[in-house]
């Protein structure tokens, strides 16, 4: 795999686990308000690229998406539909804060490696001018 490829499937890893990040942030967004929903959180982890001229196989996919563990706050309101005999239910541990941050985070790590798909995809094109003249 030449170095130009192998920057090209680098960055469109990066970009691919960027966008899965982004959907289930979305997710948790949508669903900060829904009784009983748990936050998922998507880990990274390394993908499986051809070695490139140098042996390095670096690349990122995202992984198994995951359940947030922590407890749902108990909300007291006893006229709500899903209230028990105390006039409690559980709320969703989503904090929207949080969720904000991790979307801007992911959108700009999808930015940069698409900055840098876009760098190697002139500079090939660049190349090929080179060895037309």
């Amino acid at each position: 795999m030449s170095q130009l490829s192998h920057t090209l499937a680098l960055s469109a890893s990066g970009m691919q686990a960027q966008a899965t990040r982004l959907r289930h942030v979305s997710e948790n967004i949508a669903n900060a308000d829904t009784p009983g929903y748990r936050r998922k959180q998507v880990p990274f982890e390394p993908a499986a690229l051809p070695a490139d001229a140098f042996g390095a196989r670096s690349g990122v996919v995202a992984g198994r998406v995951a359940l947030d563990g922590r407890d749902l706050p108990q909300i007291y309101d006893p006229g709500h539909i899903l209230a028990d005999e105390s006039g409690h239910y559980l709320g969703s541990n989503v904090d929207l804060m949080v969720e904000l941050a991790d979307a801007r985070e992911a959108q700009r790590s999808y930015e940069a490696n698409l900055r840098m798909f876009d760098q190697a995809r002139q500079m090939s094109q660049s190349l090929i001018g080179l060895l037309r003249k």
